[in-house]
């Protein structure tokens, strides 16, 4: 069957617009055409929608109204804002319900880009449970003390950028929340910013307090009643693996942006287990209890109860945001590489990292550390080099913990 695209706009220019645009795309799609918010949501009822493409600024009900409503009565379906306002408090409250935000206009090519990917995402996923739990995903859990810094760090008044920034570079939660904020076509940033930092001095101080003071794009992390999760671990352990595979990378190329590509796709790895534990507490307990019993890789037990593995949970809600396609990839197969070329690839460094991080760091005999696929390293020419990269990481793992 062929997967449905829903675009929703009060302005029947653009509709007619759109419909003559994509009309190369007849025999792909099933294309329905909504004048207001009201008729999307009758459409939406009658049928599946896989996709909807909003406008921003609608009479009586606007595009984030809209895409609240559909995200909680038809959570499967892809979230997409396309608008040509430049309203930046509209904008900022679609952030929680809208996966991606397009400006207008917009080119044929880059639409067909955005929802062929969204489309290629919902593939990755195919437990419609568990689908429907990441596209409802609005915000990601925090560690309490570092979104009080950074709300400390924002109430003062000379408060320092480059210290936000720093902040919020060290957070899961908060650099996946800041990258799908800045990489909204809005802001019209030539290319994926990837860093952090980077990220939060484009964005600058005002929409910074707004996003986080008032539209509150953060959850704050409750103790979770998991007896084998711990929140700070995996905090921990994704920052080693983020430092430690830019570092791997810095010996592979001199391209910065392929390094921070590294960093940030370490940093995000094990997303997915937050969403898991925090959405699917029970079904992750039977897991962490069984890693244990068993001696088996988490990712196996993940498939066995849940149906998917943290691996493409991430890859899914991350590639849905529009994240850069080599940090999804990265975080995709981090524990089962493919695409195997001798070019230097995020999933490479943070595959390698996410190893040598466990072996240094994990002192529990009852958990399964991964070994290398040697098959995976010889094609890629790293056979040789793995001694080299453990010493990066234990270095790396001894400034850490200085």
């Amino acid at each position: 069957m062929s997967p449905r695209i829903l675009f929703v706009d009060d302005d029947p220019n653009i509709l007619t617009g759109l419909r003559r645009m994509l009309r190369t795309m007849k025999d792909e799609w099933e294309m329905s055409f909504a004048g207001s918010g009201e008729q999307a949501l009758k459409i939406m009822n009658l049928m599946r929608v896989d996709v909807i493409v909003s406008d921003m600024r609608m009479p009586e009900m606007n595009g984030a109204e809209l895409l609240t409503k559909v995200m909680e009565h038809h959570p499967e379906t892809v979230r997409i804002v396309l608008s040509g306002h430049s309203d930046i408090e509209l904008v900022l409250k679609s952030v929680l319900p809208a996966h991606q935000y397009l400006s207008k206009p917009c080119e044929p090519e880059k639409l067909k880009e955005v929802v062929y990917r969204a489309l290629n995402m919902s593939k990755i996923i195919t437990n419609e449970t568990v689908k429907k739990l990441i596209s409802r995903t609005e915000s990601l859990p925090v560690l309490p003390q570092v979104y009080n810094a950074v709300i400390n760090e924002l109430q003062k008044q000379e408060c320092s950028m480059k210290e936000i920034g720093k902040i919020i570079a060290e957070d899961l939660g908060m650099t996946a929340k800041i990258l799908k904020l800045v990489n909204s076509s809005f802001f019209g940033f030539a290319r994926h910013i990837s860093s952090a930092e980077q990220a939060v001095n484009l964005l600058g101080l005002n929409i910074l307090r707004s996003v986080i003071l008032y539209e509150h794009i953060f959850t704050i992390y409750q103790n979770s009643t998991l007896k084998n999760f711990k929140f700070e671990q995996i905090w921990e352990h994704s920052l080693n693996v983020a430092r430690i595979s830019r570092a791997i990378m810095d010996t592979m190329t001199q391209d910065s942006k392929i390094s921070e590509d590294a960093f940030i796709a370490g940093m995000l790895h094990d997303l997915g287990k937050l969403i898991l534990a925090t959405n699917l507490t029970a079904q992750y307990a039977i897991i962490l209890n069984r890693l244990r019993a068993d001696s088996r890789p988490i990712w196996d037990l993940e498939v066995e109860v849940i149906g998917t593995t943290h691996a493409e949970v991430g890859a899914y809600l991350l590639g849905l945001w529009g994240l850069a396609e080599p940090v999804v990839e990265a975080i995709a197969f981090h524990h089962a590489p493919y695409y195997p070329s001798v070019e230097p690839r995020p999933l490479t460094s943070v595959y390698i990292a996410n190893i040598l991080e466990q072996e240094i760091s994990c002192s529990d005999k009852d958990v399964l550390i991964p070994e290398f696929d040697m098959n995976y390293l010889k094609i890629v020419n790293l056979t040789e080099k793995i001694d080299d990269y453990r010493k990066i990481a234990q270095r790396i793992f001894g400034e850490a913990h200085e």
